[in-house]
């Protein structure tokens, strides 16, 4: 265990304002998650998008989809709260608000290219995004490196980029935990898990449950694939014939370094769009993409109206698409096609959203109905 003592000061960032209302827990409830169920249970969906194209998905990516739904089923006879971005335990007049994560397979492209400097950021930023979306501000932050042997100088490249992730999310790195395994990993691997805490006041919670028909729904835009869906493009690469030192088509670098550009942290802007006007709804999107995450906050009897025309899908997921003539359904339920984050916020807050100078546009809107609707 690497551990850290740090000052009450810095450890703890106060909870920021936000002004949607969640019923208070039980003092006694837990409600916990189970991250990599999660993941396997959107994945599992995405994976059984191919609908007899031809096209990549996935399924042909080494998804077990049988096995994935019936270990979220398992785990929630064991525990029937999980399923949100995190959890949350009271504390006060306050929640403890978790999250937990990895970078998935992410990873294998930093092996291959020997560049490990950004996967920390990714691991941090899969977890605070996660918890953000509540109106969390993340306090602090674990990690754990898993290896066969070894490599100091590897491992100190990771922990730096996980040291920028927490600069970026406002958290401390509290400390973490460094698990080296002969025979465990092949050499020159390693795996990481990373666990974020925030906090935010009871009556401060952002769930979801305020949103009504006509709401507005913001996007905020990625940085690239982020950290999920990267055995579809790993899968796609290898159809396609290109190696990961090819020169990738929208970028100009190769193609290994352009899709190891970490995944935007939102933390910042999520607590500005927060403070200034009355944010409903937030969502991640990771894997599963829009019609598995958006409607996680979106109430019941109401659906998402998404405008693809509101924007220009980025060059590498359509090369991605048309490499592995991938349908459109399954890109949409695999990547988050260029938005990492949505915001639902009343017509009235529009103004003010666009107005803090963060880059978000509008998408869509909420409409009678269920679920996502692309149109």
């Amino acid at each position: 265990m690497r551990a850290a003592l740090v000052n009450q000061a810095a450890a703890v960032q106060g909870p920021r304002s936000s002004t949607a209302v969640v019923q208070a827990a039980p003092a006694t409830c837990v409600v916990g998650q189970h991250a990599a169920a999660r993941r396997q249970r959107r994945r599992a969906v995405a994976a059984a998008a191919d609908g007899g194209s031809g096209g990549l998905s996935y399924k042909d990516a080494g998804v077990d989809i049988d096995a994935g739904n019936e270990l979220v089923k398992r785990i929630q006879k064991l525990n029937p709260n999980i399923g949100g971005f995190s959890g949350m335990v009271p504390f006060g007049d306050s929640f403890l608000v978790a999250g937990t994560d990895g970078v998935g397979t992410k990873l294998k492209l930093a092996f291959d290219m020997n560049k490990h400097d950004t996967v920390g950021i990714d691991l941090v930023a899969m977890s605070v995004n996660d918890i953000v979306t509540s109106g969390a501000q993340p306090m602090f932050f674990l990690d754990y490196f898993a290896c066969g042997k070894l490599d100091v100088d590897t491992a100190e490249q990771v922990i730096k980029g996980i040291v920028e992730g927490c600069r970026q999310s406002d958290c401390v790195l509290l400390g973490g935990e460094t698990a080296e395994m002969p025979g465990f990993y092949s050499p020159g691997e390693y795996d990481l898990a990373g666990f974020a805490v925030g906090s935010v006041k009871k009556d401060k919670v952002i769930d979801g449950s305020r949103i009504q028909a006509g709401d507005v729904i913001l996007g905020l835009k990625s940085s690239g694939v982020h950290s999920n869906g990267f055995s579809l493009v790993r899968k796609v690469l290898e159809v396609s014939g290109h190696s990961l030192h090819d020169t990738a088509p929208w970028s100009g670098e190769p193609f290994g370094l352009s899709l190891l550009t970490p995944t935007v942290i939102y933390v910042r802007d999520c607590m500005k769009m927060i403070g200034a006007a009355d944010v409903r709804g937030l969502v991640h999107i990771t894997g599963g993409g829009f019609p598995e995450n958006i409607p996680r906050v979106v109430p019941k009897g109401l659906a998402a109206r998404i405008r693809r025309s509101a924007w220009e899908v980025p060059p590498l997921f359509q090369w991605v698409q048309e490499a592995g003539k991938v349908p459109d359904a399954e890109m949409f339920r695999t990547f988050n096609m260029g938005i990492g984050m949505v915001v639902v916020v009343p017509r009235s807050e529009v103004d003010t959203v666009l107005g803090l100078g963060l880059g978000a546009f509008e998408i869509g809107d909420i409409v009678e109905g269920s679920g996502v609707e692309l149109v």
